[in-house]
């Protein structure tokens, strides 16, 4: 494990020097980053270090932060690039989804893809309903254009419907029942 650990350590010491000395040989470079990276990209980088951690050194739990952290460095690029920080009234709701995400990762990781659908997919699914739902909502509020226009509060029905029926729609395991038979014998 101490190997591994270090193995990690010195790849991602190399990545960031490596980055930093591209940045100061290679003016085009420095020219872009002057233009277009701003704060955010510090936070998506941080979530990436995270990332690359995890497919290293194999401790694929780290998946999870760091998908948490770049999606978040995400929000804010959009945010501060598009001058539009009442989205993060319902924007939050992206987080469950990044969770899920780091979940799908950390299943796959572990080899285990079913798991990874299952798990990942449930939690994404239910971020992309939350953010459909109080983004239109709050979008309406702030007179922006609700995504779904008019439409929006059908969304909020078929939630509903769905919350009702769900609990119908699971698979039931079957019982396995193991019986001991004992034999009696006459004397």
């Amino acid at each position: 494990m101490n190997r591994r650990r270090s193995l990690t350590i010195g790849i991602l010491l190399i990545l960031i020097g490596g980055w930093y000395l591209a940045v100061q040989l290679f003016e085009p470079l420095e020219d872009w980053l002057d233009n277009f990276a701003e704060w955010p990209f510090l936070i998506i980088g941080l979530g990436l270090l995270f990332l690359v951690t995890a497919i290293v050194s194999g401790v694929s739990g780290l998946a999870i932060p760091g998908t948490i952290i770049s999606g978040i460095g995400g929000i804010f690029y959009y945010q501060n690039y598009y001058n539009d920080w009442e989205s993060w009234a319902y924007a939050w709701t992206l987080i469950i989804g990044f969770v899920g995400i780091g979940v799908f990762i950390m299943h796959l990781l572990e080899g285990n893809f079913r798991k990874a659908v299952s798990e990942g997919g449930n939690t994404i699914l239910n971020s992309a309903v939350l953010f459909l739902i109080f983004g239109s909502f709050f979008r309406a509020i702030f007179d922006q254009d609700p995504f779904l226009g008019d439409y929006w509060p059908l969304l909020l029905i078929f939630a509903g419907l769905w919350m009702l029926v769900r609990p119908f729609l699971r698979r039931r395991k079957p019982v396995e029942v193991e019986a001991e038979i004992e034999v009696i014998e006459e004397a």
